[in-house]
């Protein structure tokens, strides 16, 4: 049966009546909690499963990414709709992340205070099953997982309109941690401010980012009045909040969490404003068999060493999806590279296009591998 046929015949099998339905309503909301109660008893179950295995470390995670990543793509493969396929993802990431943080809640840090881009992509990549620490700082956020105090921690790491963020880069370059994952959150900025303020404020405050990805828009709105950037989108919300002379960038949960109110919505210069953020952890994540690897490479300054550096991927016919380089920080004039591959590090042909490279870099280190996003993430109004 064809699928117009297969759905009309369903659709004739329905209930025409109001009561009817909300009856056939209540009986599968019925079934969903059963299964959703079997699917947590069975989560119990693999954390006992575990704890009693030997090589499982006391303390370890029991997030698997790469799981994660099978069974989201398996979802999106098996649905009959009529729900679109990322919802039906985001659905059964939520379910996952409960079910986890009925075993162990994990622990992420983040930008912080409450109310920043960074909480929304740290929310759409671990759940509202996670519990979020926040930090005053992407250092900050380096250091707490570095330390083991979170279990993860998500920053941001590229603006389609502005590049790469230098801090979280500068500090990937500078520390142990791996790259596990990564979310693409569409950005939508919002000028707020206090319910009592004038039309024109004193001064504009947001991140640095975000101010950079609004300045059109402000020099021709505003023009004339001084920006000032502060460490993040919430604390500029809190900086209006306390002061009507100031208006505030930033998420429109953010001026609902502070009492502002909206007074420009959807103000950036861009309207397909993304930025990725990075999920920081201390173990590598296992082939999902759609994955992607970040390197950071360090060459001689010298004619051909780029080309001499690519050549290796290109000959195994592995795709560089990314290449940005850095000032090396000890040395003057010369650069550091960071790259992003398709392929897993342990994929043979990975592996070995990686050895032929060493010879031609000062430094080669593997940022990390983890699964290629399943989902396409809602916009951060």
């Amino acid at each position: 049966m064809g699928g117009t046929d297969a759905n009309a015949a369903v659709n004739a099998a329905l209930p025409e009546s109001l009561d009817e339905v909300r009856v056939l309503i209540d009986s599968i909301d019925r079934q969903i909690l059963d299964l959703l109660s079997q699917r947590a008893r069975l989560a119990e179950q693999v954390a006992f499963i575990k704890e009693r295995d030997p090589a499982h470390e006391p303390g370890q995670s029991f997030y698997r990414p790469e799981r994660e990543a099978q069974v989201l793509s398996r979802i999106r493969e098996l649905n009959p709709g009529p729900l679109d396929d990322d919802t039906v993802a985001w659905l059964f990431r939520e379910i996952m992340s409960a079910c986890l943080a009925h075993e162990r809640p994990l622990s992420i840090a983040t930008l912080g205070p409450s109310g920043t881009f960074s909480e929304l992509a740290a929310v759409a990549a671990f759940g509202h099953g996670g519990r979020l620490q926040f930090e005053p700082g992407i250092p900050e956020v380096f250091r707490a997982v570095a330390a083991g105090s979170v279990d993860y921690g998500v920053v941001p790491l590229e603006n389609s309109t502005e590049g790469s963020v230098s801090l979280t880069l500068d500090s990937l370059a500078g520390s142990d941690l791996l790259l596990c994952g990564e979310v693409a959150l569409r950005i939508d900025q919002q000028l707020m401010a206090h319910p009592d303020a004038g039309s024109t404020p004193r001064v504009i405050v947001s991140h640095a980012q975000s101010l950079a990805q609004c300045r059109e828009w402000l020099d021709a709105h505003f023009p004339g009045i001084e920006r000032m950037a502060v460490a993040s989108n919430s604390a500029a919300a809190q900086q209006a909040a306390s002061d009507p002379e100031v208006f505030a960038i930033g998420p429109a949960f953010a001026a609902e969490r502070h009492g502002l109110v909206v007074r420009a919505a959807n103000i950036q210069d861009n309207v397909q404003n993304t930025t990725r953020f990075a999920v920081l952890g201390r173990e590598p994540v296992a082939v999902s068999g759609n994955d992607k690897t970040a390197l950071l490479l360090s060459v001689t300054n010298e004619p051909g060493a780029l080309t001499r550096l690519l050549l290796p991927l290109s000959e195994a016919g592995i795709d560089v999806l990314r290449i940005e380089s850095r000032p090396a920080r000890d040395r003057v004039w010369d650069y550091v590279f960071f790259i992003d591959i398709a392929g897993h590090r342990d994929d043979p042909a990975v592996a070995a296009a990686l050895e032929q490279l060493r010879p031609h870099c000062g430094q080669l280190r593997v940022l990390g591998s983890y699964p290629v996003p399943v989902i396409s993430q809602p916009g951060g109004e």
